[in-house]
């Protein structure tokens, strides 16, 4: 959907006089944002894994809420950029680690914050609940459904909290849209669900290892190659499904409120063929309850239309675009006035900064957000700049779990359900045929 910067200024009025009265508005202004510091002290924190996503989890600790006690990775050069992202934080240096066992057992920690590769998740955080520690684990919850339900069990067992690192759960600008619109009805009754996250770029990561000698199989990689492009091999990875669509699979969850029953899709590699696994172009269908439908594609030849969901009901259609912008369309006589909220520009580079598209293919990304309408007066309207990005909140809210039981937004069922119909996609591909989920 293609808007002119006119109905971007008059959608945007429209959609916050939509939620004038509703809790929502406060989120868009960062009001329901996590206060500090924790009651009973920040929570003494260990991180499994300081690669590109671990830094931008660790750049979101709120010392108010987390001290970072120790950062484990198997990759030296990883631990020393974490170490540059504490520094000029002016943080304590933490200890460091290469084996993940060894930090648990001898660090006095009271959760971890886990992003490794995805074949390694199960096994990690079972043994870390059942170490007592509570868990912060990164997206997709397990590489197959048995890892899944390992740890929910272990979870439930130890009692620990388990959350999964779903950002749009955390954004105002999904708070708003949930709590706003789809809560209150307005889009009517929905049936269908278009989602898209569309890159022109090649997934493969270039660079040599942090030393030449640097050997990897003692943790199951083969090679440098392997560990370094661990996204591209089935062994540690579900592909563009988990990486991205499991992402949005998790908000249409949220917005709809079931979990898929039935998948087809098909793709393939069709562009990269450099020795890769697992495809760079997928298309899905997902069914739900009730006769609605979710199609889903990702591409990595060609970025103009990014990333966003679009939900399409009797009263209405909502777009949520690379999580800062959110769209309304009426339905009917009024049809034609499209009504639309951004963020700010800074959130719009933290949730960024946070993705895929961002660390994969910067230039995809810029030019997404060159597309995106410059409102006017918005903030005047909406509310201040400084409203925290998700991820900070995610992290927030998890040390506030931890310290006072307070909810997390996606826990290991709706976590699992978002790893389910992922993992079924890809089966549903190899298969060519349509499965239960």
């Amino acid at each position: 959907m293609y808007l002119t910067p006119e109905q971007h200024e008059l959608g945007r009025r429209t959609f916050l006089k939509a939620l004038a009265g509703t809790p929502a508005l406060g989120l868009l202004g960062g009001t329901a944002a996590m206060k500090g510091p924790v009651r009973g002290g920040p929570v003494r924190i260990g991180f499994i894994g300081v690669g590109a996503q671990g830094r931008v989890l660790l750049s979101s600790v709120d010392p108010a809420f987390g001290d970072v006690r120790a950062l484990c990775d198997i990759n030296p050069g990883a631990i020393t950029k974490a170490d540059e992202i504490v520094q000029r934080r002016k943080l304590p240096t933490p200890k460091h680690y290469a084996e993940w066992a060894d930090m648990i057992q001898k660090e006095d920690v009271e959760a971890v914050i886990v992003a490794v590769p995805l074949w390694a998740h199960a096994d990690i955080v079972v043994a870390c609940l059942n170490a007592g520690k509570h868990v912060l684990c990164e997206k997709m919850m397990a590489w197959d459904v048995a890892g899944c339900e390992r740890m929910a069990q272990a979870a439930e067992k130890n009692d620990r909290i388990l959350e999964i690192g779903y950002q749009r759960r955390y954004s105002g600008l999904y708070q708003s849209a949930y709590e706003g619109i789809i809560k209150k009805g307005l889009l009517g009754d929905l049936y269908h669900v278009r989602m898209v996250w569309h890159r022109n770029g090649n997934w493969r990561r270039t660079g040599g290892p942090p030393v030449p000698d640097y050997d990897p199989s003692q943790w199951g990689y083969p090679t440098w190659e392997h560990l370094w492009n661990w996204r591209l091999y089935w062994k540690y990875s579900q592909g563009l499904f988990a990486e991205l669509a499991s992402h949005q699979v998790n908000a249409a969850n949220w917005f709809l409120g079931a979990a898929p029953s039935a998948v087809t899709a098909s793709g393939g590699i069709h562009r990269f063929k450099d020795g890769r696994e697992v495809p760079d172009h997928i298309y899905a269908t997902w069914e739900y309850p009730g006769g609605r439908t979710v199609t889903y594609s990702s591409i990595e030849s060609n970025a103009l239309e990014n990333r966003y969901e679009v939900y399409f009901g009797t009263k209405g259609t909502l777009l949520m675009r690379n999580e800062t912008e959110a769209l309304l369309f009426e339905e009917g006589p009024a049809g034609a006035r499209q009504t639309a909220v951004e963020v700010s520009p800074r959130d719009g580079v933290a949730a960024a900064e946070a993705s895929e598209t961002r660390r994969r293919n910067p230039s995809a990304a810029s030019a997404a957000g060159a597309a995106v309408a410059t409102p006017t007066n918005a903030r005047s309207a909406a509310a201040p700049t400084a409203r925290p990005p998700a991820t900070r909140q995610e992290i927030s809210r998890f040390c506030a779990a931890v310290r006072g039981g307070a909810p997390v937004a996606c826990g290991p069922l709706d976590a699992m359900h978002s790893a389910r119909a992922c993992i079924r996609g890809n089966e549903a591909l190899k298969q060519k045929a349509r499965l239960d989920v």
